[in-house]
């Protein structure tokens, strides 16, 4: 099967995690209630009610898209498969990404992806698990398993939403059409968000995003054995009145967090690929 994307990478930002010694695992499944996405490569779901309001960066969106590929996406749906820094950069649909890589789950042997409403930290809820999910193409030695959540936080304001990246297992970090070899190398994953826009404080990505061998277990910036909120493998924010906040104001936070700034540099230039 052939596909195209347009892609851009650019110069970026955001939020160190607190390392910590042991893994733990925040996943906690559960989101079924809007089913799963069928077994594919880059595709994605239609249309999805949230269950609540969650105003992203000045727009209120009651719905949104699930791609296999680690994210979702507000306003319309996409399969893009080559993770796009999250960054000024960035010229695409508003985007919210646990893990922006090139995932397959075709095979039996893998897990899929499964979404719904349900409730988180004692509020309604939007999920959305890729459990044990494989990389491009058909691979299956190694396995993902990895959750976004967001939250509704109405009862602070109107829209307000939290956003939780819940990790379990990272064991690859890019499919073989993204340069990558047994799922490593190539063109790596990236974590964060984005409005599309590329105005200052629209977008934000964490660190070891995009760099080969940072995110998965046992790197640098493994997100299984860190944190910016005290729970190993879990990252927190919360969007109040439209904007993504640093996770310092009702979180309880060991010690020392940190805000910090990470330049990647790239190609501006887009490019067309085909991928079979």
């Amino acid at each position: 099967m052939n596909k195209r994307i347009a892609m851009c990478l650019g110069t970026a930002a955001l939020l160190a995690g607190i390392s910590l010694s042991s893994q733990a695992g925040p996943v906690v499944g559960g989101f079924v209630s809007g089913g799963t996405v069928p077994r594919c490569d880059d595709c994605f779901q239609t249309a999805t009610n949230l269950g609540f309001s969650a105003n992203f960066f000045g727009n209120t969106y009651t719905q949104t898209f699930v791609s296999n590929n680690g994210y979702v996406t507000f306003g319309l749906g996409q399969g893009s498969f080559t993770p796009t820094g999250l960054t000024a950069a960035y010229t695409g649909l508003p985007i919210i990404a646990a893990f922006y890589a090139d995932v397959d789950t075709r095979p039996v042997t893998a897990g899929t992806v499964k979404y719904g409403t349900g409730t988180y930290a004692g509020n309604a809820a939007f999920g959305v698990t890729w459990n044990a999910v494989g990389y491009f193409s058909n691979q299956t030695n190694k396995l993902n398993t990895f959750e976004l959540v967001l939250v509704d936080r109405a009862a602070t304001g109107a829209g307000n939403f939290d956003i939780y990246f819940n990790y379990d297992q990272i064991q690859w970090e890019t499919g073989s059409f993204n340069g990558g070899t047994n799922g490593l190398g190539g063109t790596s994953a990236a974590v964060g968000y984005a409005n599309g826009s590329g105005l200052a404080g629209t977008f934000g990505q964490l660190p070891g995003s995009l760099v080969n061998g940072a995110l998965i277990d046992g790197g640098p910036n493994s997100l299984t054995r860190n944190t910016n909120n005290g729970v190993v493998g879990q990252y927190y924010f919360q969007v109040r009145n439209g904007s993504v906040l640093p996770p310092t104001s009702g979180v309880p936070e060991p010690g020392s967090l940190a805000l910090v700034a990470v330049g990647l540099l790239a190609a501006g230039a887009a490019r067309r690929a085909i991928k079979s």
